[in-house]
């Protein structure tokens, strides 16, 4: 008699069935049309191939095509058949690497003649004649020796290197689809013609094997896909739309700021763009200011001894800019502003009355980016953050939990953002304290959210080094996803930095620290503001919120008038009395993103009236001077004063 296992099904629903039956198994005992359209299987939240079998009693959801999960293996499959198109087209071409990532996938390869997107088109083309063929991918386990001379005698010499560094005693998995077979984990689905067709090549680009740049340059193709035609159609306009607003292209139209290869990675901010950049400043600290936080600020560059202490030298040295003074000290440029926050905390005696106290902070930062992933605002080396540092007690976690979430979301909104998803991430694999610190750490945030109401999703592995964290992801107007704001649990570095408070048993105890980040980078959430809007930015926080055009000559002294009566109310205004038509001025400070531009001749002048033209209409209209004035100032308010 076959051994029983049980079976858990997602609705709660369990099933007694006998050990080692597999997944098309499984489908095939609850309906044939599930097993028809089954792809895949999850086992206790892991995704395996549908012929893999079930040993032990296990949670279980067969997945189809149209299921979430999917689209991963959509991708990862597309991947493998773009690479055996490339074998066929191209003998020779070692195939290295080759995820599915968000939106896509990618492969790298080694070829002599670096492939071009003159040769996207001919390998798309095979790859649907691949999918027809409509082969099952098969896996097969072989020894490490049997791997290594098989790649080995197809010249596939980067495959013999990952083999080579894998231990001697991990199993290594071969999948083939018809003839073509790659080193590969899984899992895939059944066969190449439920990839579909909604797939389409992008672009080639250079990567370094294993991304080092002291290895050899591969070429790397990528990928889109997707479920149906209709969604991938949708993202190519997503990425027509996407090109349009980019803020390298609409920073320079708007002349906001620029980059230059004598500082890699930092901002060179114009009139324009600073302006912008410090109106956001000023609307967090008022808003801080409001949430009873207190502003400070820390050195830049502290001793090596104290990133140390601290856990960053030994986790992050390696992104650290550094220096060596004459005194043979080494001191890093802060990657981060949390050490600085405990040693202001330490000055003095605090008492658990003090908590929580809080610390703001607009805090400039040096992290070291390859220069390949360097991408204007939303990539660069050299930011400010908006940070704040709470310390408190054990007890005061889920309240000022709670009150930071209000506190973001509320911001979000002022800024145009109602779709944001919030996702909890919990301990990485790299991390310092022991696991019963991370215990209660994570159970604590997890209270807090739980306290909030607000829904949430899993991140596993991916807390910050010290602790778990909530992160903030805004959707734009485009759909895309920009994960912003940060909020962190952190029992481990106060007192790994020697930070106590007086508890009210009389005894010293170490103080919760909650990191709390709400733009995140502002160098980033300018760029996501600008793509956002396509550089229409709200009237308030326009850096340039109105331009006084002349018609004729004769009236520039009107135009000062104007110009004075605006300004008087805070409207950052600037004039054009250049001899040029006004026609030519109101285009070139539309394409400028300008909000309000007013135009002012002889009969305005006469009238102490103004014609006015808002951004994005062709409508002009003419307003008595006093009354645009007024109307423009209460626009210019931020969402802030209006409260």
């Amino acid at each position: 008699m076959s051994e029983k296992i049980t079976i858990t099904f997602p609705d709660g629903n369990k099933k007694e069935v006998d050990k080692g039956i597999n997944g098309l198994e499984l489908a095939s005992q609850i309906s044939k049309s599930l097993a028809k359209e089954s792809i895949a299987i999850k086992i206790n939240n892991d995704i395996k191939d549908i012929s893999l079998p079930i040993n032990s009693d296990a949670s279980v959801a067969i997945l189809k095509r149209d299921s979430e999960e999917a689209l991963e293996l959509i991708r990862h499959d597309c991947a493998h058949v773009m690479a055996e198109a490339v074998q066929e087209l191209y003998p020779g071409t070692q195939v290295t690497i080759g995820p599915a990532i968000e939106n896509g996938f990618y492969y790298d390869f080694a070829r002599d003649e670096p492939f071009t997107v003159s040769d996207l088109p001919k390998i798309e083309k095979k790859m649907h004649d691949i999918i027809q063929r409509n082969k099952n991918f098969i896996r097969e386990v072989w020894s490490k020796e049997e791997s290594i001379k098989h790649f080995k005698d197809k010249g596939e010499n980067y495959k013999v290197e990952l083999i080579n560094d894998l231990p001697d005693n991990e199993e290594i998995s071969i999948y083939k689809q018809g003839d073509w077979l790659d080193l590969c984990r899984g899992p895939h689905m059944v066969s190449t013609k439920q990839i579909g067709k909604a797939f389409k090549l992008m672009k080639v680009a250079g990567a370094y094997w294993r991304g080092d740049s002291s290895n050899a340059m591969l070429t790397r193709i990528y990928g889109t896909a997707w479920a149906t035609e209709k969604d991938l159609e949708q993202h190519l306009l997503q990425i027509e739309e996407a090109e349009k607003r980019d803020h390298r292209k609409l920073g320079r139209e708007m002349n906001l700021f620029h980059f230059q290869e004598e500082a890699p990675g930092a901002v060179f901010w114009h009139p324009k763009g600073w302006t912008l950049f410090q109106s956001l400043i000023n609307y967090m600290r008022n808003r801080q200011d409001k949430a009873g936080y207190v502003e400070t600020n820390t050195p830049d560059m502290m001793d090596k001894s104290l990133w140390e202490t601290s856990g960053h030298w030994d986790k992050f040295s390696d992104m650290m800019f550094r220096t060596e003074a004459k005194d043979d000290k080494i001191y890093a440029i802060k990657p981060m502003n949390c050490p600085g926050a405990v040693e202001i905390f330490k000055q003095g005696l605090k008492s658990y009355r003090d908590l929580p106290f809080l610390l703001s902070e607009f805090g400039k930062v040096h992290r070291y980016e390859p220069s390949g992933a360097l991408h204007g605002l939303m990539r660069v080396r050299a930011f400010t953050q908006d940070d704040a540092h709470i310390f408190c007690t054990e007890d005061q976690i889920t309240q000022e939990s709670k009150t930071v979430c209000d506190l973001i979301l509320s911001i979000y909104k002022d800024f145009g953002f109602d779709n944001v998803r919030i996702k909890f991430s919990d301990r990485p694999e790299k991390r310092v304290g022991e696991d019963s610190i991370w215990d209660k750490a994570e159970a604590a945030l997890m209270q807090a959210m739980e306290a909030t109401g607000l829904e949430y999703t899993l991140n596993p592995g991916e807390g910050a080094f010290y602790g778990p964290k909530l992160e903030f992801v805004l959707r734009d107007a485009i759909g895309r996803d920009w994960q912003c704001g940060t909020l962190q649990v952190d029992l481990n570095l106060p007192g790994r930095l020697g930070a106590n408070y007086i508890g009210e048993d009389g005894n010293k105890k170490i103080p919760v620290m909650l990191h709390r980040a709400l733009f995140g980078s502002l160098e980033r959430f300018t760029g996501i503001l600008i793509e956002h809007y396509a550089g229409h930015l709200p009237f308030w926080l326009s850096p340039l919120q109105a331009v006084v055009a002349t018609i004729t000559s004769d009236t520039d002294e009107y135009a000062y008038e104007v110009q004075k009566a605006l300004v008087s109310e805070g409207i950052r205004t600037e004039i054009d009395t250049r001899n040029e038509k006004i026609g030519y001025k109101i285009r070139e400070h539309s394409n400028s993103k300008v909000p309000a531009i007013i135009a002012v001749g002889k009969k305005e002048a006469q009238d102490k009236t103004v014609s006015v033209r808002r951004i994005g209409s062709s409508e002009t209209k003419t307003f008595k001077l006093e009354d645009i004035v007024n109307s423009l100032s209460k626009e210019a308010k931020s969402p802030i004063e209006k409260k």
